[in-house]
């Protein structure tokens, strides 16, 4: 489409005869409100069936896909910085929820879809607007969302894409000293010792980044709280070290050593 600054999204219609013509472009942050409505859709209907929720979800995977485009660039267009800025803005508009709905219905989406989701708020978590980290002031306002992505850890099936994002949040100081002080921190204890080894360290990986990101907080954090983080990294360190073994051994007799 000539002229257009940023990958273009168009909706289709039908006409009266059964053909199809394109309707306007929809811009970036038109873009991100039409995927908020079919997010508050989702959320409000996980679970019905048929045809209306399918379509929906179709949209819904497409319009991801296209903001991620936008953000990323599409292999023939390389990201345009006020495109970015636009869907940046509208994303994290004040009283608005769509990073909340986003992760809400996070597990009701195909695989590929969630790995979108997390690239698309991934980039989106480090975009500025004239020259603000706007995410940072979401996150202060809708700190109920860390919530969310902690309690990830409990559901095995979407517990990496919650810690990623959640890792991802957590590089703006504010996100982090919420976490730090919250309740959620001694669950680390329980949660590196999940049978699966790779959400055990991928939830050390998020404890690590959570007392190393931003120093000034994890000093406070430190100071409070020495002798259970010792403890804590101490445990995992254990439990690394039998996880290797064990792999080691079963290697061993795999190949008859």
């Amino acid at each position: 489409m000539a002229g257009c600054l940023w990958p273009c999204v168009t909706g289709g219609a039908t006409t009266a005869d059964g053909g199809l013509f394109r309707s306007k472009a929809r811009g970036p942050a038109e873009l991100v409100r039409h995927a908020r409505d079919l997010l508050a859709f989702v959320a409000e209907n996980h679970e019905a069936c048929g045809g209306k929720r399918e379509h929906k979800m179709a949209d819904l995977t497409k319009s991801i896909r296209e903001m991620k485009s936008i953000l990323y660039g599409n292999g023939e267009a390389e990201p345009v910085d006020e495109a970015c800025s636009q869907l940046t803005k509208e994303f994290f508009q004040e009283n608005t929820s769509t990073l909340h709905l986003l992760i809400v219905c996070l597990p009701y989406m195909d695989l590929e879809t969630q790995k979108d989701v997390t690239q698309v708020t991934a980039n989106l978590l480090r975009q500025k607007v004239d020259y603000r980290m706007v995410a940072s002031d979401y996150l202060e306002e809708n700190q109920d969302l860390l919530d969310v992505l902690m309690s990830g850890y409990d559901n095995m099936d979407i517990a990496i894409h919650y810690s990623s994002i959640l890792r991802d949040c957590i590089r703006h100081q504010v996100a982090a000293r919420y976490v730090l002080e919250s309740q959620h921190m001694k669950k680390f204890f329980h949660y590196i010792q999940y049978p699966d080894f790779n959400i055990a360290s991928d939830a050390f990986k998020t404890f690590k980044e959570l007392l190393t990101r931003h120093r000034s907080t994890a000093a406070e954090f430190f100071s409070k709280n020495y002798d259970w983080v010792r403890f804590f990294i101490g445990d995992h360190q254990r439990i690394e070290s039998e996880y290797n073994n064990l792999r080691s051994t079963i290697l061993c007799s795999t190949l008859g050593l």
